[in-house]
């Protein structure tokens, strides 16, 4: 447990950068879902618009230190591929 006054405030700030950090993850998964979802249906265009919509939360997901940048990116490119090749 925390005792000093230092580490009790980094405590508290863990806390606050945890929840925020939980809910931008939970929203890139529900980004990602909704591609999986159009791809799963068949429909091309739906899963096409969902990835575009999926990649720049994807990508700031990176910026913000949620997802390495190598794991979006294999993200992304595993989902692209999905996508092409739908018919």
């Amino acid at each position: 447990m925390a005792n000093s006054v230092q580490s009790r405030k980094r405590a508290r700030q863990n806390e606050r950068k945890q929840a925020v950090n939980k809910a931008r993850k939970s929203r890139i998964r529900t980004f990602l879902k909704k591609v999986e979802g159009a791809i799963e249906s068949g429909d091309k265009n739906a899963a096409t618009a969902a990835l575009r919509a999926a990649q720049p939360e994807l990508m700031r997901g990176t910026t913000k230190r949620i997802f390495h940048k190598n794991t979006a990116a294999r993200k992304m490119s595993r989902l692209s591929a999905r996508v092409k090749s739908l018919d």
